[in-house]
């Protein structure tokens, strides 16, 4: 079967200068990226075209746009990389959308490769990295990589006009939110938290600001945030003028968990978060209340803000940015920005876009499947396909908290992932409508198949699981409760993880439940049990457990053991024992998901890669 050709373009290629005495130059190839792999030829008039170079799709590594600070020497002007075998190769697309075009199409193919986990934003020039200065070529990169790409991004609006008269705003000082790549020869790029003297700030979508190496250029303003704290009020959570009363009174009339303001103290320069949250009380009812949090300044060393003193922000858009996905010690994730004009803004999705609302009339609804902590899931047919609909227990789970749930799956999407179809929020109660997974639950289809499954099946299973973690990792995704119950396998005994109930986005790899609402202790990483803190490293610490439950074939963890004695066998270093099925190599990845501090477990692309090494498990395929 011969490879499908997914686009072929003219561009210029940058020579690799793989050898310290190879010259640079730059050269017009025709390039052909296919399934297998991405190749560029040489035209030459009259004649067939020359192979000057071929890629295999599996050696690719890192692929990304070059965020380009000095003059680029050749016609076209927007560069690309793609890092493969220890070589980098530059690329020069004609306009940004060619770009976007061959960046995003080539992650799409090369995004379950052993890839990198950071990379340099910018080239390697005359012997470093000028992102990052470091001298060896083959050092690792400053940036984290996401392999998912860019194709979602919201369009920025137009740039102003180059001729436009710029005002000096004062040599203010401003720290990029996040990182910026530029798309034209008027903008220039950003790096995220680093400093930008802002040059004009007239414009309401683009200021001028200038860089470290004097470059001045245009940025969108929602990207960086001033230093100095003034000037909120292009930000939806900011109410000047609003005092203590005003606040609670709005926030109490929306009535919606997580609904908050920034607004001036009384003390003038200082500034409060105002936050409303629904209390759990020692008699078991939820109490409505409005929290006031003072936004506070170190005062000593560099200047920095914080609502919990162990979260510290340069500015306080960073601050608010943050708690927005992070609890961190309040009572609850700032999730809906109130305004005195506007009300509370709509974060989350439109769940009544045609594209995600199903149609009540057009549910069917059969047997029962299994029951959950917030609801029940039930066989269904939707349009004539077999589906599976959860339904939420009435009173078990707010709208509110349904929404948060849909709105995480509605952002997810991969082969390894339990897909969402639609949701029904026209009818009670409220429903999620998911791809049927035949074989049902993995727990149990290892239990059903006691002593038929090979060792190289049983890694197979995990394969297919790692795949799922590391999308939602590069995600900035954790699950928080996974296990071999929350897996599923389709007719055609592919695994996917389910269940994202529990699961929070988040910015720094990091959330602390403010509640610390229960966790299922026997899949739970020591900083969880100890400190409710999940991270991607506590998912591993689960996958460990999930990994040894797949070569037990479905049994219990500690199945013998309490929760606390669990606790205690943790706390004393003890770990499970290798499964009867386990090879030795398996165990060692167990052992190594199971390390007491986070930061000596492994990544989920690391694990992807190793268990892939490992027998003869089918390659990933997504």
């Amino acid at each position: 079967m011969f490879p499908r050709v997914i686009l072929k373009e003219m561009m210029i290629k940058k020579s690799q200068q793989k050898k310290i005495v190879s010259p640079c130059n730059y050269k017009e190839r025709v390039f052909v990226l296919d399934t297998q792999e991405l190749k560029y030829s040489e035209c030459r008039p009259g004649k067939k075209p020359m192979l000057k170079g071929c890629i295999p799709l599996f050696r690719i590594k890192c692929v990304e746009i070059v965020f380009c600070d000095v003059p680029i020497p050749c016609n076209y002007k927007y560069p690309f990389q793609v890092f493969h075998d220890n070589h980098y190769l530059y690329i020069f697309a004609p306009d940004n959308d060619c770009r976007q075009r061959w960046v995003r199409a080539l992650k799409e193919e090369t995004k379950n490769n052993n890839l990198v986990s950071k990379y340099h934003p910018n080239f390697w020039m005359d012997g470093k990295w000028r992102c990052c200065q470091q001298a060896d070529k083959l050092a690792a990169g400053c940036h984290v990589y996401y392999p998912e790409g860019e194709a979602s991004k919201k369009p920025l609006p137009k740039l102003p006009d180059s001729k436009m008269e710029l005002h000096n705003s004062g040599q203010l000082t401003v720290i990029a939110l996040q990182d910026y790549a530029p798309a034209n020869n008027d903008d220039i790029p950003l790096v995220k938290d680093e400093e930008y003297i802002l040059i004009d700030s007239n414009h309401a979508d683009w200021w001028a600001v200038q860089n470290g190496q004097g470059a001045i250029g245009f940025v969108p303003s929602t990207y960086v945030a001033e230093k100095s704290v003034k000037n909120f009020e292009r930000f939806e959570w900011y109410n000047k003028n609003i005092n203590r009363g005003e606040a609670e009174t709005l926030l109490k009339n929306e009535d919606r968990e997580g609904a908050f303001m920034v607004r001036d103290s009384s003390q003038a320069g200082v500034f409060t978060v105002s936050v409303f949250a629904k209390a759990l009380g020692s008699n078991g009812e939820r109490t409505p209340s409005v929290k006031h949090y003072q936004i506070r300044q170190t005062q000593t060393g560099k200047a920095a803000f914080y609502l919990a003193e162990n979260y510290l922000f340069n500015t306080i858009p960073q601050l608010i940015h943050y708690h927005q996905h992070n609890a961190a010690g309040l009572i609850t994730r700032l999730r809906h920005p109130v305004s005195r004009d506007g009300g509370c803004s709509q974060e989350l999705a439109d769940l009544s876009q045609d594209q995600w609302q199903v149609n009540p009339t057009e549910l069917v609804l059969g047997q029962e499947l299994g029951t959950g902590q917030f609801g029940r899931v039930l066989e269904g047919r939707w349009r004539e396909n077999k589906v599976a609909v959860k339904m939420v227990i009435e009173g078990c789970m707010s709208e509110e908290d349904f929404k948060e749930e849909a709105k995480v799956m509605m952002q997810l999407s991969h082969c390894k992932l339990v897909q969402l179809y639609g949701v029904c929020t026209q009818r009670s109660p409220l429903c999620l409508v998911f791809e049927f997974m035949d074989n049902g639950c993995l727990t149990d289809y290892l239990r059903a198949r006691k002593g038929r499954l090979s060792a190289d099946q049983l890694l197979g299973m995990c394969l297919d699981v790692s795949e799922g973690m590391m999308y939602l990792e590069s995600s900035n995704f954790i699950h928080r409760d996974l296990a071999a119950r929350n897996c599923l396998v389709s007719k055609n005994n592919e695994v996917k993880v389910s269940d994202f109930g529990m699961t929070r986005f988040v910015f720094d790899d990091q959330y602390t439940s403010s509640q610390c609402s229960k966790f299922p202790v026997k899949w739970s990483a020591p900083e969880v049990i100890r400190y409710c803190k999940f991270s991607s490293k506590s998912d591993i610490w689960s996958f460990g457990v999930l990994m040894w439950e797949v070569f037990t074939e479905g049994r219990l963890p500690y199945e013998h053991l309490s929760n606390a004695e669990v606790v205690e066998m943790l706390n004393k270093g003890l770990r499970l024992q290798k499964p009867r099925l386990a090879p030795h190599s398996v165990h060692i990845l167990m052992e190594w998901c199971w390390k007491e501090k986070p930061d000596d477990r492994p990544s989920f692309s690391l694990l992807l890669h190793e268990i892939g090494s490992l027998g003869h498990v089918k390659q990933p395929i997504c």
